[in-house]
């Protein structure tokens, strides 16, 4: 993973250096805290490996310069990746990056969350987005869904996550440590009932049209 993140941060800071895609600029940094930091809750949370583990495909939300959603696809091959992006510019940024980095398995959308039918099963990632409670209400679909937080160890005093949140449950609560950081965690939530979905003036795009 240390030569792949040498090429991701090298493509990063060369033709798409405009876009602010990271800030980062040092091989050992960009590689703790956005590789490792992508990929560690594999080792430190049983049920983020479980779900990645299984036929589910995963859907990454906001994942503005390609994490979680390239280092976890270059882990698994053969299971189905999916990214939404609200700026275009880094959705197709993104989708430049994943071929030049040989990952198949993988594709973008400029797509806004509430804007998508989860008409199938999934599992959600979200990594340096808004707050859970805030997210969770805008996920629309008729089946159950799994979602997973990456988030800091004290977002509790930032967000309101002890808060009852309408149709989820809180499941797995993982505290680990990544080097350079101020350590991380990973909250998992599963809907305990069926989201009624937002109300918008147009239709919602069905998830299982987009795989």
């Amino acid at each position: 993973m240390r030569t792949f993140a040498h090429k991701y941060l090298e493509i990063l800071n060369g033709e798409f250096k405009g876009l602010n895609l990271t800030r980062i600029t040092s091989l050992d940094e960009f590689y703790l805290k956005q590789i490792i930091d992508s990929i560690e809750p594999l080792n430190k949370c049983v049920n983020f490996k479980k779900s990645l583990e299984s036929d589910l495909p995963l859907i990454d939300i906001g994942f503005g310069g390609g994490f979680p959603l390239l280092p976890l696809a270059k882990l698994y091959p053969d299971k189905i990746f999916l990214g939404f992006e609200a700026r275009k510019k880094k959705a197709l940024a993104v989708k430049l990056i994943a071929e030049k980095l040989d990952i198949k398995n993988v594709k973008t959308y400029h797509q806004r969350l509430e804007e998508v039918d989860f008409d199938i099963p999934a599992i959600l990632t979200f990594k340096a987005v808004a707050d859970i409670d805030k997210l969770l209400p805008m996920i629309c679909g008729k089946k159950i869904q799994r979602a997973y937080f990456y988030k800091g160890p004290r977002c509790d005093e930032k967000e309101n996550i002890k808060a009852k949140i309408a149709g989820w449950k809180k499941f797995s609560d993982q505290e680990y440590i990544v080097k350079k950081t101020n350590g991380r965690r990973v909250l998992g939530f599963k809907g305990v009932t069926v989201p009624r979905g937002t109300k918008l003036n147009k239709p919602l795009v069905k998830l299982s049209k987009l795989i």
